[in-house]
């Protein structure tokens, strides 16, 4: 049995933020779960759905992966509304997505506890933006837990249940990367009781937000704020550490990296700490008493200067003489990703420990000599390797097929997943894209303004969450471009997870399968197509046509992605070689779909028979026919 479902506790386990999330609902008798996957979160939503099928006599809660993160906060609120405590998670611009119903679900509140989980991710490692999602604490209303490692995740996940009902407000558990990822001994308390079975109580003056009824909902919500503050002023998960004249304020990943600068400086004696856990509602008296106990203050926080512009307000309000930095206005970093340069606290980018530890040490004048750097002598340079599409991936056949139909001249625009990465060449088919589900609208858009002729991409997946919505509207308008619906049957960019378009018969899951032909159809698309990507003459045949339509038309290209076809059939097709003999060096394979398997030594294009997987890709558009499957041997 899977250590998570222990039922015991008094142990502990090496566990990954994510998987301490899972526990912590676990422990605290979460019975229903919904979610879209998305980085950093998604190993959240995976370990739940896995463990409900590898042991279904065992899990007591319900999970499900929804089609958008609107829909799953609303699937979620439902059940949390009728009794049963519920988790529902997503990365940080699924709240965005979410944002709808999060405002007034924050009225209505909840009849059980219910945990909203935002992952957010500084530095942007796997996102489009670095939004910092603590704003929407302050926006909603709702209460906000912050846990700086995974044994806090777990526990503060299992006490936002508690929170959450004694509020009868749903709570945000906002983490960052680097504790959905980071790993740490967690131990567990007992398996919580489950309630699976509820009741929906009829109550309109609560549940139906007419205008009548969200004026009184509206004043609940201030008052469960100032029940808030008061837990939060108590809350272990807002403590001070240390002692001196010298003060930190930190939340998050951060307060980590302060407590290691603290011991790096030499500083226990100097600076005392203020670690926030519970950050909204904010402590405000336990603030003010920090304040008014050291003689200058540094804030400590990634992303938005949200802590430091709160304290500062309150110094003002409370006449506290302190002197209070955190990040200097107008500084930018010198470089995306690393900060090269660190003598700042700056609002773009995740921090590190050497960032913090040296502007600590400037901060307070404190004598500090940075570590001398490994020396990398001798090592050789890593190779310059840029984002990919596998080898194999049928979208790098169908961007083959498009631009040779509609050239560089087409607009081309795309969507969030792995076809992002089709903006690169030799592909270079992405001119735009700003969220999920964005191509189908945009492509509308830029049509409609224009009169080019405009192409747009999105996968399957990405299509149910919120691409449908646009395929509608542009029907209606009379739009005219052509929708490239890239269908490898799986959620692929965050680990495979299943979709309405999946056909999980395959991986044993007993869900109903919509086909996206009838759907696309039954929306009003006149001119739908499905083709086969590997199968290049019919597929720029059937996309050239589509092109040529005058209208909405859509190509569904359908081919699983290999990665996930490895999980649910073996694989059976031969490898290609090129063949030196037939070969005039025209590198049309190269040249034309960069795929990692092919190479080229010695002004020879080569294919990695370990990397191939026998699409046959590159054999049907070479022109002298010299690449051929590889004989097997004896």
């Amino acid at each position: 049995m899977d250590v998570l479902l222990s039922p015991s506790g008094g142990k502990e386990h090496l566990l990954l933020g994510n998987e301490a999330i899972v526990r912590g609902a676990l422990e605290a008798g979460m019975a229903f779960a919904t979610c879209y996957p998305g980085t950093p979160s998604s190993e959240v939503p995976d370990t739940l759905y896995r463990l409900r099928k590898q042991f279904p006599n065992k899990v007591k809660y319900y999970f499900e992966y929804s089609t958008n993160e609107k829909v799953a906060l609303e699937c979620a609120a439902g059940a949390a509304a009728s009794g049963v405590r519920t988790l529902c998670t997503m990365k940080h611009v699924g709240v965005n997505v979410a944002a709808d119903p999060l405002m007034t679900l924050a009225y209505v509140g909840v009849n059980a506890g219910m945990v909203i989980l935002t992952a957010d991710d500084p530095s942007l490692f796997s996102s489009q933006n670095e939004q910092d999602n603590r704003f929407y604490a302050r926006l909603s209303g709702l209460p906000m837990l912050e846990p700086s490692g995974p044994v806090e995740a777990k526990e503060m996940t299992a006490y936002g249940f508690e929170l959450s009902e004694e509020l009868g407000s749903p709570v945000m558990l906002r983490t960052t990367t680097r504790v959905n990822h980071a790993r740490e001994a967690v131990p567990f308390a007992k398996l919580g009781k489950v309630k699976k079975t509820s009741k929906f109580q009829k109550d309109p003056m609560r549940f139906v937000t007419v205008p009548a009824v969200s004026r009184n909902l509206h004043l609940r919500l201030l008052n469960i704020y100032k029940q808030a503050q008061a837990i939060s002023e108590a809350s272990p998960y807002n403590q001070i550490m240390g002692r001196g004249k010298l003060g930190v304020i930190s939340s998050g990943v951060a307060a980590n990296y302060v407590m290691d600068a603290v011991e790096d400086l030499g500083a226990k004696s100097k600076i005392k700490v203020l670690k926030l856990g519970f950050t909204y509602p904010l402590p405000e008296k336990k603030i003010v008493r920090f304040l008014k106990s050291v003689e200058k203050v540094l804030i400590v926080e990634e992303l938005e200067p949200i802590l430091e512009q709160a304290v500062r307000a309150l110094a003002q309000e409370k006449g506290i003489a302190v002197e209070i930095v955190g990040k200097e206005p107008g500084k930018i970093p010198a470089k995306s990703v690393d900060i090269e340069a660190p003598g700042f606290f700056s609002r773009a980018f995740e921090y590190n420990p050497r960032l913090v530890r040296e502007v600590m040490a400037k901060t307070f004048g404190l004598a500090f000599e940075e570590p001398a750097e490994l020396s990398l002598a001798g090592m050789p340079a890593p190779p310059g390797r840029p984002p990919n599409l596998c080898p194999g991936c049928p979208h790098r056949a169908t961007y083959f097929a498009v631009k040779e139909v509609a050239g560089d001249q087409a607009v081309y625009a795309s969507d969030i997943g792995c076809y992002t990465l089709g903006v690169l060449p030799p592909i270079k088919a992405a001119d735009f894209l700003v969220c999920m589900g964005s191509s189908v609208s945009s492509a509308g858009g830029i049509s409609r303004a224009t009169g080019q002729k405009v192409v747009g991409f999105i996968g399957d997946s990405t299509f149910f969450h919120s691409g449908i919505t646009g395929l509608v509207n542009a029907v209606h308008n009379n739009h005219n471009f052509t929708l490239v619906v890239l269908d490898n049957g799986t959620t692929a960019m965050t680990g495979h997870q299943p979709h309405p378009g999946v056909n999980t018969e395959a991986i044993g899951d007993p869900t109903t399968h919509i086909d996206l032909e009838p759907l696309i159809k039954g929306l009003g698309v006149q001119h739908v197509v499905t083709i086969k990507p590997f199968k290049v003459r019919a597929a720029k045949k059937a996309i050239e046509e589509a092109i040529a339509y005058q209208g909405v038309s859509v190509v569904i290209s359908q081919e699983l992605c290999p990665l996930f076809a490895r999980r649910v059939a073996p694989p059976t097709k031969r490898v290609f070689q090129v063949s030196t003999d037939k070969c005039k060096g025209h590198m049309d394979c190269i040249k034309k779909v960069a795929c990692p398997a092919m190479y080229v030594e010695n002004g020879q294009a080569k294919i990695n028979p370990l990397q191939c997987i026998g699409c046959a890709l590159c054999a049907q558009i070479c022109p002298e026919n010299a690449i051929l499957p590889l004989k097997a041997e004896g």
